[in-house]
């Protein structure tokens, strides 16, 4: 079993960053890839971004491709989201989630955070 614990969220300015954390524990971290899904209220989750268990491989949502990075740490087990230029709609509840498997944007993975704010004013 995979626990997931996020920090970093807040209120930002719009054009601001923010860096979310994520620790994770309970299992072999270097064997599961990593990732940040999102939810805005009354919106569906939305896949926000990935990281292969190596690192070597990562994916991005359209709507944040060149402006969010995601990395991570095999060695602390943490995965990290740097989000960059931020803009009123990226305001949501972000989530760390990890599985052994990935699946392209529509990713449903098995483990997941319990989410961390992150408000962006415009």
């Amino acid at each position: 079993q995979v626990q997931l614990v996020e920090s970093g969220g807040g209120l930002v300015q719009a054009g601001g960053s923010l860096r979310l954390s994520c620790a994770a524990s309970g299992g072999t971290f270097s064997s599961y890839t990593m990732g940040w899904i999102r939810q805005a209220p009354g919106k569906e989750r939305e896949f926000v971004a990935a990281i292969s268990s190596s690192g070597i491989g990562t994916f991005y949502a359209d709507s944040v491709k060149g402006r969010f990075t995601i990395s991570r740490d095999n060695a602390k087990n943490t995965v990290s989201l740097q989000m960059s230029s931020l803009k009123p709609e990226d305001t949501a509840v972000y989530y760390c989630a990890a599985d052994r498997t990935y699946s392209g944007s529509n990713w449903s993975p098995r483990y997941w955070g319990q989410g961390t704010q992150v408000t962006v004013s415009s």
